[in-house]
C-alpha cells in the first residue's frame, strides 16, 4: 500500500515543510521525501513518529474507509482497515469502533532477515496481550526473550520496551489486544526506546 500521497497531504494541511517535520521526528529530509514519493516504504517506528509530528493516529495512514460504530466487523471489511503493512508486517483492525478502550489486531508476521528495522525496541502507555493462532513468534520484553508457538499467549505492560520477530520459517498469525489503542486512540503512539541515548545522559 503507498502511503506516502497521504502523508504528503496531512503535511501540507499543517503548512509544515519537510524540513520541520524532519527536526519533529529526527527522521532526515532525504529519508521524509523518499516516503512521500512512495521510493521507500517507511518503518512502523517511522511512521509512529510522523504520525505524533502530524497529530494524526497512524491508522489514518493506511484505513481506506472511516469506521463507524457497530458491533460487527465481517471478514470482507478487513482488508479496508489494514492499519499498518510493510514487506513482512500487516496490522489488521478487528475491533469496529475505534472509539472504544480496547484495540483488537489481527497481526502476520513472514519470516525476516536478521538486520531489519522493525526490530527496534518500541513503547507506548497502557498494556497488551497476544496469542498465537499459528507460527513461531519471539517477543522480547526489556532483556528477556519469550518464544510462543501455536495457542501460547502472553500479557504485559506497553511501557516495557518490546518487539516481534518471527523465528520460524512460516508465517506467523496472532491476535492481540491493546488498551488503550494504540494505533486509533489519542496520541499516546509508539515511540522507539533510545535507551543507549538515555543511559549515556545519565
Amino acid at each position: 500500500m503507498k502511503i506516502g500521497k497521504t502523508i504528503r497531504e496531512f503535511r501540507l494541511a499543517r503548512n509544515m515543510s519537510i524540513k520541520e517535520l524532519s527536526k519533529k521526528t529526527n527522521l532526515t529530509s532525504s529519508l521524509i521525501s523518499q516516503v512521500e514519493r512512495n521510493l521507500i516504504s517507511p518503518s512502523l517506528n517511522s511512521l509512529m513518529k510522523i504520525s505524533g509530528a502530524l497529530k494524526v493516529p497512524i491508522a489514518s495512514f493506511f484505513t481506506e474507509a472511516t469506521l463507524k460504530p457497530w458491533p460487527v466487523m465481517k471478514k470482507k471489511q478487513r482488508k479496508k482497515t489494514t492499519i499498518f503493512s510493510s514487506s513482512h508486517v500487516i496490522y489488521q483492525l478487528l475491533s469496529p469502533d475505534p472509539n472504544k478502550k480496547i484495540e483488537f489486531l489481527l497481526v502476520e508476521i513472514e519470516p525476516e532477515e536478521e538486520k531489519n528495522e522493525e526490530n527496534e525496541l518500541i513503547t507506548h502507555s497502557g498494556e497488551e496481550c497476544g496469542y498465537v493462532i499459528k507460527g513461531e513468534l519471539e517477543v522480547r520484553l526489556g532483556k528477556e526473550r519469550y518464544c510462543l508457538k501455536e495457542g501460547d499467549s502472553i500479557y504485559f505492560q506497553s511501557r516495557i520496551p518490546h518487539r516481534f520477530k518471527n523465528t520460524g520459517r512460516g508465517k506467523v498469525i496472532s491476535i492481540w489486544a491493546m488498551t488503550p489503542p494504540s494505533f486509533w486512540g489519542g496520541l499516546n503512539f509508539l515511540r522507539r526506546r533510545e535507551l543507549s541515548s538515555k543511559n549515556k545522559q545519565k
